[in-house]
């Protein structure tokens, strides 16, 4: 069962660019600030996440990402209703896991599991 839709992923092509649009968008300095991952919490709505290697991944468009509590469960449901595994799941640091799948009409849909 999910816990929310509480992330959404960018691709970016220019890290430092996509950082300076989203810093003035947001009014927040991103809390995370890495070269593989910028990642923003602005009050009152998702986390918004800066992917420079999203591209190279396939993403053409940003990435939600709903948060669940069991990613293993939540992914066998996903496949079992139709969808299609675009990236298993992987740990991404400090525990945290995602992975993504491809709904009947192409669209992206990821899911996220804290590190407990």
């Amino acid at each position: 069962m999910s816990e929310g839709l509480r992330t959404i992923t960018y691709p970016v092509k220019d890290l430092a660019r996509a950082k300076a649009l989203f810093g003035s968008l947001l009014g927040v300095e991103p809390y995370v600030d890495e070269a593989y991952y910028v990642g923003f919490r602005a009050p009152g709505g998702p986390e918004v996440g800066l992917d420079p290697n999203g591209h190279a991944r396939g993403l053409t468009a940003p990435l939600p990402y709903w948060h669940v509590a069991d990613i293993k469960a939540s992914l066998a449901g996903l496949v079992d209703a139709g969808a299609e595994v675009v990236q298993d799941i992987q740990d991404v640091g400090g525990g945290t896991l995602i992975a993504s799948v491809k709904d009947a009409d192409g669209n992206d849909v990821g899911l996220i599991q804290e590190a407990s």
